[in-house]
């Protein structure tokens, strides 16, 4: 399974917006992630469309969480960047070549396909069991209780701020 770049960084994105009082425009969270600010508004552009975040216009414009952190799921960020397609699909190879098993024969998924769904099934079932907020915690008791105030205040202060 190899996912875009753009997950890693909307769900980077979805949990230090935790931490922001107020919205966060694109361009500074791409400035915390030393990442491409127009390739950073595209996952951005994704969460939106699929209704994790909500663009704020204006001068004080910038992007905040719809829901919860609690209620966003890393199943939901990846599925919001990298579409909701399963990672295998079944093309029934077995029915080709000179020996290919008719299809009047394929009553039932090969065991490939049947393996393959299974480990997308349980991939999936894993992504839909940790939250943003779960990753927020971790990020708390891996850097330390301050990591993530220190970054909101970042992300609503002035342009020269350093993190």
């Amino acid at each position: 399974m190899k996912l875009s770049g753009g997950v890693e960084w909307a769900l980077h994105c979805c949990v230090v917006l935790t931490a922001a009082g107020d919205p966060v425009p694109a361009a500074r969270l791409a400035a915390l992630h030393d990442v491409s600010p127009s390739y950073l508004a595209k996952q951005m552009q994704a969460l939106s469309r699929a209704g994790l975040v909500h663009s704020v216009q204006g001068k004080t414009g910038g992007y905040v969480l719809t829901k919860k952190a609690e209620d966003i799921t890393v199943l939901d960020v990846v599925q919001a960047v990298d579409g909701a397609s399963p990672a295998f699909v079944c093309t029934e190879i077995r029915q080709r070549g000179p020996l290919g098993t008719p299809p009047e024969q394929c009553t039932k998924q090969c065991p490939i396909s049947r393996a393959m769904g299974a480990a997308d099934e349980a991939w999936r079932a894993s992504l839909a069991a940790v939250t943003i907020a779960d990753l927020a915690a971790s990020v708390e008791g891996d850097s330390g209780p301050e990591a993530l105030p220190r970054i909101g205040a970042w992300l609503n202060g002035r342009p020269g701020d350093r993190p």
